[in-house]
C-alpha cells in the first residue's frame, strides 16, 4: 500500500503531464446565488446560462478552464 500511495503522490505532481478529462459535471454557485451547471465532453463545454447559449462561452466555462488548467484543452466550446 505504501508504493501505491507514493505512486498517487508522484501522479498528482505531474497532473498536467498525466491527467485529462473525458468528461466532467460542475456546479457553479454565480452571482444573485443562481447555480449554474457546468458540463465538459469530449473537449466540448456547456453551460446552461443564457449568455453561453448565444456565445458558446460564459464566465462559468472560463471559469472551469482555469481550475483545470491543462487537465482539458482549452478554448474548445461546443
Amino acid at each position: 500500500m505504501i508504493g501505491k500511495i507514493e505512486k498517487a503522490k508522484f501522479y498528482a505532481e505531474e497532473r498536467d503531464l498525466r491527467i485529462t478529462f473525458q468528461s466532467l459535471e460542475a456546479s457553479i454557485l454565480g452571482d444573485n446565488d443562481v447555480t449554474h451547471q457546468v458540463t465538459y465532453d469530449d473537449g466540448q463545454w456547456h453551460c446552461d446560462c443564457n449568455y453561453f447559449s448565444s456565445h458558446q462561452v460564459c464566465s462559468h466555462t472560463m471559469a472551469m478552464e482555469r481550475v483545470l488548467g491543462n487537465m482539458v484543452e482549452i478554448g474548445v466550446t461546443a
